[in-house]
């Protein structure tokens, strides 16, 4: 089985490390190739940027599928463009929110998100809505710290530990799940800390859970509804001079 990580920004922070950390629960016979954009936004922090980004996210899934990848991990907690992607490709699709937001409920009755920067509340506070959800993700918080300053695990790790234990304390939530996947590497500290301070709780993160679902979903033969992601209709669409475009 072959599963495209699409980092959807123009930032390649895919490491060896990181590698290791996101694909460590996956089978023996899963591939995880990394790829990311030409074209949009050094990050994601906001629906601007996930504007920016979502045509070429759209071309590389419409890509992935006829190079022959199973899947496509879009590695971003917003999930930028996997329902457009979802309507133009066969495969299975999804983002860093739907898998870990779902995996965290068959697991506590309330749960807490902790996220990024307060650009990215309201994104998020959408998916929530969208989805169903607000009865059940009860706590939406920020540790206030940028995307490409995440790799201060030190600083990032102690931010998360008092934004969940309030979160845990002020709205009774049972499971925090890690609102960015570039969050990398510290799930295992946050946990341990909370568990120390009285609060064994679970904490999911969000790359793993994604490939772990986007493997299930190819194993069990499953694809998204073409009742809910109807193909787009044939038409003209005009793409920015110089980007080829796989026509619809």
């Amino acid at each position: 089985m072959r599963i495209l990580d699409l980092i959807p920004i123009t930032t390649n922070l895919w490491t060896a490390e990181v590698a290791a950390y996101v694909t460590r629960h996956l089978l023996p016979d899963t591939e995880v190739v990394s790829q990311w954009l030409t074209h949009g936004p050094g990050s994601i922090e906001g629906e601007y940027d996930e504007a920016l980004a979502a045509p070429e996210i759209v071309q590389r899934c419409q890509r992935a599928q006829a190079d022959g990848f199973d899947a496509v991990f879009i590695d971003c907690f917003g999930d930028p463009g996997v329902r457009a992607a979802r309507e133009c490709v066969d495969i299975p699709v999804c983002g860093g929110f739907e898998p870990a937001v779902h995996a965290a409920l068959g697991l506590a009755d309330r749960i807490g998100i902790v996220t990024v920067l307060p650009h990215v509340v309201s994104l998020i506070d959408g998916l929530i809505a969208k989805a169903g959800l607000k009865e059940r993700v009860v706590s939406l918080r920020h540790v206030d710290m940028a995307v490409l300053d995440l790799h201060e695990q030190s600083v990032l790790v102690d931010k998360l530990v008092d934004q969940s234990i309030q979160a845990i304390v002020d709205q009774r939530v049972g499971a925090i799940v890690l609102g960015c996947t570039a969050m990398v590497g510290v799930k295992e500290a946050l946990s341990q800390a909370l568990a120390r301070q009285g609060y064994p709780v679970p904490v999911i993160e969000a790359a793993q859970t994604a490939l772990i679902t986007l493997e299930t979903q190819v194993r069990m033969g499953w694809r998204s509804s073409r009742l809910t992601y109807l193909p787009p209709r044939p038409k003209a669409r005009s793409w920015w001079p110089g980007d080829e475009a796989v026509p619809l």
